[in-house]
Parts: structure tokens; C-alpha cells; sequence
């Protein structure tokens, strides 16, 4: 597993969703995809005032019901409701190795693994928090997405496959042991918190430059619209000042050809239109001005109005004791056997990399073990058949 997001499934919505809301006395029928969630009276929830029709996934024909997915407005709400209720609390990851995690280098490959033994060691503490990460605009773009971090307290590593057992663990009735309180201070939580919070940044970079690519071409548009408007007014101002000039001249020659009293008429409305053309010209001055800089003014207020506000809120914070120690794994083919140690850590899996005995480059799920005739081998350097 590498550092990509680990996502909140659908499924982990749904348990997570249940045994909340049971946790403060609804009673749920279940049809199908279909929730009728009941509330008791003295229940204290603003989602459930009274009986609810939840649908599990986006589609949904009822208007009366509401969506529950992990970006769903009823489940962050629900989501915020449950971390204010309890927004830390403490687990215990025990040993069992009859469950241990193999990589996926293990996973993919064709050898069995005839048997797979944990020895702990020590205990060690992490991090598990929930963040709800927002990207918006002030424009139309917007998306709300939930990521879970685990981070070693002790060397600052991230622990994706934790983050995963995390996720899965407590979304289903788990064997976890679970107390009230924390024994981490707030001082020290902090600066765990900051990098925790970084890396969910780092996660969903690939979302945020897309919806940045979305806003932008947004910004783009609106400001050549804006540009082909004020193009369009230049070119009616230019065509007023035309008319303009030519009724001056036509003036000018009635001045020069006509008697006293039509003389003086005609000087008036000369003037008039001459002020009319001063000011006609100012405008298209400024204009001409303002184009040839690329409107920096509404430009800005554009670009403004479609830049990013990326926000990331932690929802919950759970510390997770965890075991490390060494995984012994046996490997049998029908000519071989071949056992090997690995360090390895409670919901972490295998701590440590490692590598093919002939060319020294690490197992990877898309070049697993593959032979075992004189050392762990890869898929890459084994004999083709």
C-alpha cells in the first residue's frame, strides 16, 4: 500500500452511520438500501427531529430522502455531530496471528505461506485522526472530502495500512479495547497535528489542482467574455464618434453657408455635440487604455472570486497503542521452503522493505516474490517458463 488517500468507503459510511445512530437509541428498518430511522423522543439531534428515510448512495428518487455517502451533507453533519461527542478517545491494537497483514508483494504472488508468527517486542503510539478537508471557490466549485492519517508519535512516519485497519476496525464490531481519554497532551499533539495536516494536503493535491484547472478555465472564460463586452462597447463608442464627426462637419459647413440666425443655432448644437464627442472620446480612451492591460481591475476581482480556499478541520483524534515486533513467514513450493524475518507492527504490517536476493530492488505488488530456490527472488529476476 503506498501514501496514497486512504478513502472512507461507502461501507465504512453505512456501519459507521448504524452504530452511531442506534448508539443514541434510533430505531432503524432496513429495506434494501432504504433506512427508515426513527428517533426516541428525548434524543438530542438536530438531523432527527423526527422519523428520517436515508438511501445508501447517491441515487436516490424520493426527494423526502436523504443521501448517505461519505460526501453526503447528512453524514458530515452526522460525522460533526459524533466528534463533538467524542472528538478523542484511545484504542489498543493487540497481536493476532492468525490475522496478520501481508504485503502485497506477498498477497500477489503464487508461494504459500505455510505459516506467519508474530513475536512483539514493544509497544508503540500513534495517531489516528479523521480530517474533513474542504476545497471551494467563492464560484460554484466545491467538494468536501474526509481522509484518515495514522502517524508514529515517536518518528513521525505515516502508517497507511493502520490508517486502513483503522477504518475498517472501527466501522464494524471490532476487537478493539477502547478507553475514554487520551494519555497524549495537548502539547504534544499538536505538532503531530501540523504534519498529519500537511499530509492530507499532500493526498489531495491531484483534487485540488483539478478543481484549480476547473476554476481557472472558469476565470478564463468569464474575463474573455468580459473582454469580447468591452470590445463590443469600443466598437459602438467608435461608432458613435463617426456619427458624431460627421454631423460636426455637417454643422461646420451650415455655419460657413447660412445666415445669422441659423448660424447661431447651428454653433449651439455644435457645441453640444463637440462636449458629446469629448466625452465619448474619454470613454474610449480609457477603454482602449484598460483593454491594452488586459483589464487588470476586473481581472483581479475575477480571479478572486474563482481562487481556491483549502481547508482542512480535524474531526477526530484517537490514539492507537500498537505492538512492533518481528513477523516470521514461512514460504513452501513443492521443492522448497525458505523462512524469512521481517519487522512488522500491529494493524502496520511490515515495517521494513524488503528486497530481491539476486537484484536488490524492493518487492512491490506489480513485481512480487516469485521463487524461493536460493533466496527470496522476484518476479523480474525469476526463470521463465
Amino acid at each position: 500500500m503506498t501514501d496514497a488517500a486512504v478513502p472512507v468507503t461507502q461501507s465504512a459510511v453505512e456501519n459507521f452511520a448504524e452504530q452511531y445512530l442506534r448508539s443514541i437509541g434510533c430505531d432503524i428498518d432496513k429495506q434494501g438500501n432504504q433506512w427508515t430511522v426513527t428517533a426516541p423522543n428525548e434524543v438530542d439531534n438536530e438531523l432527527l427531529t423526527e422519523s428520517v428515510t436515508l438511501v445508501c448512495g447517491d441515487n436516490v428518487d424520493d426527494e423526502a430522502a436523504e443521501e448517505l455517502h461519505p460526501e453526503s451533507p447528512f453524514f458530515q453533519t452526522l460525522l460533526s455531530e459524533a466528534s463533538d461527542r467524542a472528538p478523542t478517545g484511545k484504542l489498543s491494537l493487540e497481536a493476532d496471528n492468525a490475522d496478520a497483514q501481508l504485503p502485497d508483494w506477498l498477497q500477489e504472488s503464487d508461494l504459500e505461506v505455510s505459516s506467519a508468527k508474530f513475536t512483539p517486542y514493544y509497544d508503540r503510539t500513534a495517531l489516528v485522526v479523521l480530517f474533513r478537508a474542504r476545497v471551494e471557490t467563492v464560484s460554484e466549485y466545491q467538494t468536501e472530502l474526509l481522509q484518515a492519517v495514522a502517524i508514529d508519535t515517536r518518528s513521525e512516519s505515516f502508517l497507511p495500512t493502520l490508517e486502513q485497519a483503522f477504518l475498517q476496525r472501527v466501522s464494524s464490531d471490532t476487537e478493539l479495547k477502547s478507553s475514554d481519554s487520551m494519555d497524549m497532551q495537548a502539547a504534544d499533539v499538536r505538532p503531530l497535528l501540523d504534519t498529519a495536516s500537511g499530509q492530507v494536503v499532500d493526498r489531495i493535491q491531484r483534487t485540488i489542482d483539478e478543481i484549480h484547472q476547473e476554476a481557472s478555465r472558469a476565470a478564463d472564460a468569464e474575463v474573455e467574455e468580459f473582454r469580447q463586452m468591452q470590445q463590443q462597447r469600443i466598437g459602438e463608442l467608435e461608432e458613435q464618434l463617426s456619427n458624431l464627426s460627421a454631423r460636426i462637419a455637417d454643422l461646420s459647413d451650415q455655419i460657413n453657408s447660412s445666415d445669422e440666425s441659423k448660424r447661431v443655432e447651428a454653433l449651439k448644437e455644435r457645441k453640444t455635440l463637440k462636449n458629446e464627442h469629448e466625452d465619448i472620446q474619454a470613454e474610449l480612451d480609457d477603454l482602449r487604455q484598460r483593454r491594452d492591460q488586459g483589464f487588470p481591475k476586473r481581472q483581479r476581482e475575477i480571479r478572486e472570486r474563482h481562487a481556491l480556499d483549502v481547508q482542512v478541520e480535524p474531526l477526530t483524534i484517537t490514539e492507537v497503542e500498537y505492538e512492533r515486533g518481528d513477523l516470521e513467514i514461512v514460504l513452501t513450493t513443492d521443492e522448497h521452503t525458505l523462512e524469512f524475518t521481517a519487522g512488522y507492527g500491529t494493524g502496520v504490517g511490515i515495517t521494513e522493505t524488503v528486497n530481491c536476493s539476486k537484484c536488490g530492488r524492493a518487492f512491490t505488488d506489480t513485481n512480487p516474490v516469485e521463487d524461493i530456490a536460493g533466496g527470496l527472488i522476484c518476479l523480474d529476476c525469476s526463470p521463465q517458463e
